[in-house]
């Protein structure tokens, strides 16, 4: 069950040409987000919309069942996020222009607060692979999310490194939800919901077009911590997530390459102006002041002294399991359970495989 908000943060969602810096405004001058839905011309025109966007939402108010717009979203598996809601990325809550809405196939976590964005050119040398691979996983296995766009080349290489690491990894996608791109990709995709999530503030249904992926890197950048650029030419569409990176105050990385290669011009300019180089692992730890793996041989240490942290692990496995069979095995109310899972979680000793299912993660 949603709050009330939801409806008509996803109606809104649901206008065309109704961004986050103008959809603040309105709800700004109409006093609350309901008011603002059903404001009439007057009110929208005095808000500062323009009389296409102000038409574009009288229009959508009439045609739109929102009732019926949260039952779909229920019936994909899908879940929304507001920028109000506790659970909204708190990296992404953070950047300029975050997007009031977000479309959630998988899981997002705790966990997820200790992100790097891995991402470059659709058609990396075997270099390129290689090293996003040596550097994805080992980040993954340390606890790092990856966040990706799911894209052909280093993305998805990216994505499956974390993967097979056992870590998680966050996809962005320019298009639905329900409609991960490129086809090449939907194994992938799917692998990913069950072991971390596919983010998108576009609407379901919504199809792949190429004006729709410059924008959506800002939430890739805006999740992360720091973005990390493998391979990229020197047009290559990653620069556009370092250009949000830097404008979200976000640190931005760089793996050189062989100076004779078009694929390394992009990674080695970024260098040249001040990216911080990355060899291995632990350059991105360090530069991002994130020794991850230092925390949780601490926090591992620490454990056995809380009696309610090591009753929840010792129910833990390999096998997901549902919150609920946690709380009942181990005799604890559902809200001590929850919160546990939570710190177990940021201490790398447990992880979500699916909605409300945990295994161990040691």
């Amino acid at each position: 069950m949603y709050p009330a908000h939801t409806r008509y943060y996803l109606g809104f969602n649901l206008v065309p040409g109704l961004g986050p810096v103008r959809l603040a405004r309105l709800v700004a001058h109409c006093g609350s987000l309901e008011q603002a839905w059903h404001a009439d011309a007057v009110a929208l025109a005095a808000a500062g919309l323009d009389a296409r966007t102000s038409a574009a939402l009288l229009a959508a108010r009439e045609r739109l069942d929102l009732d019926a717009e949260l039952d779909r979203a229920a019936r994909a598996g899908v879940r929304l996020l507001t920028i109000e809601d506790a659970a909204y990325p708190r990296l992404l809550r953070e950047a300029p222009g975050a997007p009031p809405l977000l479309y959630v196939r998988g899981s997002l976590s705790a966990a997820d607060d200790r992100a790097v964005a891995v991402v470059g050119t659709r058609s990396p040398t075997a270099y390129g692979r290689e090293a996003t691979r040596h550097l994805a996983g080992a980040l993954a296995q340390g606890g790092i999310t990856i966040v990706s766009g799911l894209a052909l080349g280093v993305d998805a290489i990216a994505h499956t490194a974390a993967l097979e690491a056992g870590g998680r990894t966050v996809a962005v996608l320019g298009c639905g939800v329900d409609r991960p791109y490129p086809e090449r990709n939907r194994a992938l995709a799917e692998r990913i919901v069950a072991r971390g999530a596919l983010v998108s503030d576009y609407p379901l249904g919504t199809v792949p077009a190429a004006a729709n992926f410059p924008p959506r890197n800002r939430i890739i950048s805006g999740l992360s911590r720091g973005t990390l650029v493998v391979e990229a030419g020197a047009r290559s569409g990653a620069l556009i997530t370092v250009e949000f990176a830097l404008e979200q105050g976000r640190e931005v990385l760089a793996v050189p390459g062989p100076i004779f290669s078009r694929q390394s011009e992009g990674t080695l300019q970024l260098i040249r102006d001040g990216a911080a180089l990355v060899a291995c692992a632990d350059d991105v730890l360090n530069a991002l002041d994130m020794r991850v793996s230092d925390l949780q041989h601490t926090a591992r240490a620490e454990l056995p002294a809380d009696p309610i942290e090591a009753a929840v692990l010792a129910q833990l496995s390999h096998e997901p399991r549902h919150i609920d069979e946690l709380g009942r095995t181990a005799g604890l109310p559902a809200a001590t359970v929850a919160a546990t899972l939570a710190l177990l979680e940021l201490k790398g000793l447990a992880r979500q495989a699916a909605p409300l299912q945990y295994v161990i993660s040691r």
